[in-house]
Parts: structure tokens; C-alpha cells; sequence
């Protein structure tokens, strides 16, 4: 087991039909029908002593699964196996936008966070995670001595990025 090679995200959709002997344009009974072959072949109770035939066996469920999902497949076809890991933590209805926001075009324009756009000073303005960073490190060392006390008191940032807490739009 250890050498066995590690596996990585594609973005290239191709293996899982590989895996059941197919190609991209597959329809749904093709699927079906290697789905069947194979999982007779491979199954662990035909193959009580092969541990490789009962792991070849659980990569053709998992094609099956994901293929036969009209949902999945689609992510798979346009993302690869990336796409489906971005499903899994994100949800299925966010995988577009997050591909969207992490392209090229997107950094450049600044719509994916800034990364790619200089200040006009020519330096790259700070990622999210270090501007985060640098604020709560500023307000770590001051309490908070008022909290909202009611569901009708808002809390807003001043100019001076000092936290301000009223009540019906009164400072």
C-alpha cells in the first residue's frame, strides 16, 4: 500500500469513465451496462482473496455513483474530480461560481479577492487573510465594553475604524 501512488485533483473529467472502460460521450445505459460487467468481475465475494479486485471494485461504484448523478456528472464533464471536491465542500450550487472567481480574469479584475491588481503605489494590496489578521491583531488588545443589548441596536464600523454601537440610527 505504500507505494501506491497519490492521487491528485484533475480538472480533466476523463478517469472515472477510464475506470468503467468508457468514453466522455457515454449514455447513461453504456454506464449502466460496464457499471454491471465490472462490478460482477470485481466484486469481493468472487474475489474473496484479492484485496486489489475489492479496491478495483470500490473505484467502479464510486464512477458509477458520480456518473449516473445528472448533477455530478455535469460537474465532473466541465471541472474534473476538482470540481467535485469544490461540490463537496461548497455545495453543488456554488461550483461555477467558485471557478469563476478563482480565474485568471477574475484576479486580474479584481473580482477574486484583488490578488493581481496593484495599489498605485505598485504594491499588491494585502490578501484577505493578512488584512483580517492585521485588524484583530489592533483590536485584540481593546475590550469590548458595550455590546448590543437588544435586536433593534446595530453595530457599525466609524471612520476611524473604531466599533460604534447605537440604537434607531442614534450615535
Amino acid at each position: 500500500m505504500a507505494d501506491q501512488r497519490q492521487r491528485s485533483l484533475s480538472t480533466s473529467g476523463e478517469s472515472l469513465y477510464h475506470v468503467l472502460g468508457l468514453d466522455k460521450n457515454a449514455t447513461s445505459d453504456d454506464i449502466k451496462k460496464s457499471y454491471r460487467k465490472l462490478a460482477l468481475k470485481y466484486h469481493p465475494d468472487k474475489n474473496p482473496d484479492n484485496p486489489e479486485a475489492a479496491d478495483k471494485f470500490k473505484e467502479i461504484n464510486n464512477a458509477h455513483a458520480i456518473l449516473t448523478d445528472a448533477t455530478k456528472r455535469n460537474i465532473y464533464d466541465k471541472y474534473g474530480s476538482l470540481g467535485l471536491y469544490v461540490a463537496e465542500q461548497f455545495g453543488e450550487e456554488n461550483v461555477n461560481t467558485y471557478f469563476v472567481l478563482s480565474s485568471w480574469w477574475a484576479k486580474v479584475s479584481g473580482m477574486g479577492g484583488g490578488r493581481g491588481v496593484r495599489a498605485p503605489g505598485g504594491e499588491a494590496p494585502p490578501s484577505h487573510d493578512e488584512h483580517a489578521r492585521a485588524c484583530f491583531s489592533e483590536a485584540a488588545d481593546t475590550p469590548i465594553v458595550i455590546q448590543p443589548a437588544s435586536a433593534t441596536e446595530t453595530t457599525q464600523l466609524t471612520a476611524d475604524s473604531h466599533p460604534s454601537y447605537h440604537t434607531d440610527g442614534v450615535n
